[in-house]
């Protein structure tokens, strides 16, 4: 903008000294005057000598004058031009912001001259829609979700009451058969609980505020429990887990929170990994950063599948019930935890093995 204002002040000056010299004193000069004179003799009314005399005073002795006059008014008009250029970018401008706003697949349209703003308004509208469409569907898997839990709650409910209600009017039910309800009645508890436990877990994920605990963790032991702690899961199946460390490894971090991630990612692997299968835990130092795989194999997820898993409400497998799946928190809220550590987690999935590798600092 500074640059084109100077453009015209240049402008400006060339023409008012093009006017001087030659409308003035220049080839145009003797016209100018035979004109101005003629001017006055026929709609003035004045003789020729008054006519010249008018001329010299006025033109002659006031050229500085003129010119100054000249000059203005051209850079006025110049002026006008640039301002009503600048006012149109404004307001395209402006039309383009408000393009942000909108519900709209269009694409946002500049002049050429502001091809980079253009660029990044187009950039910043295709995020904003993007945001707005992933906040969308995650609160579109949490209403689904909510609704499966709910219905899922009636289920063992109703089991619950049936049974005790059984047991209430029949006092004299023979003592295996009353044993038989209170167990199956335990059972219908635990799960109802589990599913309340459920909608706590969803309000606590979007209430919570992650703050870390750090102390100085050995993660071989760390990962030698959580995978003996699985042990009851895994052998219905015939599956194991095997921690491969070379070295000891240490590492600053929320032990509990740090304990809760690997269950989420160990838990994930049982319930997708084939009968019969080993799930491989391994971790190693690099430039100060430690790295902990999970690799376990199955059935193979898909690329656009594996860039949701770590998104709050998403199941990867839509069909499984909330019997048998989570609510689709797990591994969105590892991903929380890892990344309050400063690290990160991701996951790879080809030929039949999946791999969920956290990368923690060191020292963090």
């Amino acid at each position: 903008m500074i640059g084109q204002i100077i453009f015209i002040l240049v402008i400006a000056i060339i023409s008012g000294y093009l006017i001087s010299f030659v409308l003035l004193d220049g080839i145009l000069q003797a016209p100018f005057a035979d004109l101005f004179i003629a001017f006055c003799e026929n709609v003035l009314q004045l003789d020729w000598y008054v006519a010249r005399d008018a001329y010299s005073v006025l033109f002659q002795q006031n050229k500085s004058f003129w010119l100054a006059i000249g000059f203005i008014i051209l850079l006025l008009i110049i002026f006008y031009i640039a301002l009503s250029r600048f006012t149109r970018y404004f307001n395209q401008i402006s039309d383009g912001i408000m393009m942000l706003s909108e519900d709209s697949e269009k694409e946002i349209h500049l002049p050429a001259e502001l091809d980079f703003l253009e660029k990044q308004l187009n950039n910043v509208k295709a995020k904003l829609e993007k945001r707005a469409k992933d906040a969308q569907e995650a609160e579109q898997r949490k209403n689904d979700l909510v609704v499966y839990l709910a219905h899922d709650i009636k289920t063992p409910l109703t089991s619950i009451i049936g049974y005790l209600s059984l047991l209430d009017e029949a006092k004299d039910m023979p003592v295996e058969q009353r044993e038989k309800y209170v167990t199956i009645t335990l059972e219908k508890s635990y799960r109802l609980e589990q599913l309340i436990n459920e909608f706590f877990e969803i309000t606590r994920f979007n209430l919570q505020t992650i703050i870390l605990e750090k102390n100085l963790i050995p993660l071989n032991y760390m990962l030698l429990q959580v995978a003996d702690e699985f042990y009851p899961l895994l052998a219905p199946k015939g599956q194991k887990a095997v921690v491969q460390i070379d070295d000891e490894i240490n590492i600053y971090a929320d032990g509990d929170k740090l304990a809760r991630v690997f269950n989420n990612i160990l838990k994930n692997a049982v319930v997708y990994s084939n009968p019969n299968s080993t799930i491989e835990i391994s971790a190693r130092n690099e430039n100060n950063q430690t790295f902990i795989s999970f690799t376990n194999v199955g059935k193979t997820i898909p690329a656009e599948k594996l860039e949701m898993i770590f998104q709050k409400f998403y199941r990867l497998d839509s069909a499984r019930s909330t019997q048998t799946g989570g609510a689709g928190l797990g591994l969105a809220i590892s991903n929380e935890i890892i990344q309050a550590h400063g690290g990160t987690i991701t996951a790879t999935s080809s030929d039949h093995k999946t791999v969920f590798t956290v990368m923690i600092p060191t020292n963090s």
